[in-house]
Formats: structure tokens, C-alpha cells, sequence
């Protein structure tokens, strides 16, 4: 047990980050209005979350203009998709 506990990430034990992790792995990159409209989240939560995986290098960010309005994407690192596994694994294994 004590093996499969070690695997737990706490920086994906919050449900909004389990949520913004889970969306990014499925998708090559998501933009922030995406990410808040799919994960019905506010603003400042989203951003603060965000903050927080990519203070940790799981997930990178591009900025760039389209039309002159500023456009934010967000995609998963090669470390957050280790992470991220790594995690998941260890929940099914609590499961099983």
C-alpha cells in the first residue's frame, strides 16, 4: 500500500487541477476561455490553478494576438505527462 501511496501527486489532488490536467492530456493545447467555459470555472480561479502546474512545470503556456486580442494556450509538458500517469496509475491500483 504504502508503495502505491508514494505515486500520488498532491499537486493533482485538487479537482480543478485534476480537471485542467485531464483536458490537457486529451487535447494538444487548450486556450484559457476554453479551459474555463469546459471546467466552468472563474477567472482568477482558473488563473491561480494554472499558476500552480506551471510553477511546477506540468503544463506551459504561449501567448500570442489573433485579431489584436491577446490568446493564452496551455499544453501538458513532457513532465507533467509522466506526472500525470504516474498518478492516475496509482489511483487505479487504490482501486483495484
Amino acid at each position: 500500500m504504502k508503495e502505491i501511496l508514494k505515486d500520488l501527486n498532491k499537486a493533482f489532488d485538487n479537482k480543478v487541477r485534476l480537471g485542467i490536467m485531464s483536458a490537457l492530456m486529451v487535447n494538444d493545447y487548450l486556450d484559457f476561455k476554453s479551459l474555463k467555459d469546459l471546467l466552468g470555472l472563474t477567472d482568477g480561479n482558473l488563473a491561480s490553478h494554472l499558476k500552480s502546474l506551471e510553477g511546477n512545470e506540468y503544463v506551459k503556456v504561449k501567448k500570442e494576438f489573433l485579431d489584436r486580442k491577446p490568446n493564452t494556450k496551455y499544453s501538458v509538458t513532457e513532465k507533467g505527462r509522466q506526472e500525470f500517469m504516474k498518478h492516475i496509475k496509482a489511483i487505479e491500483q487504490l482501486i483495484k
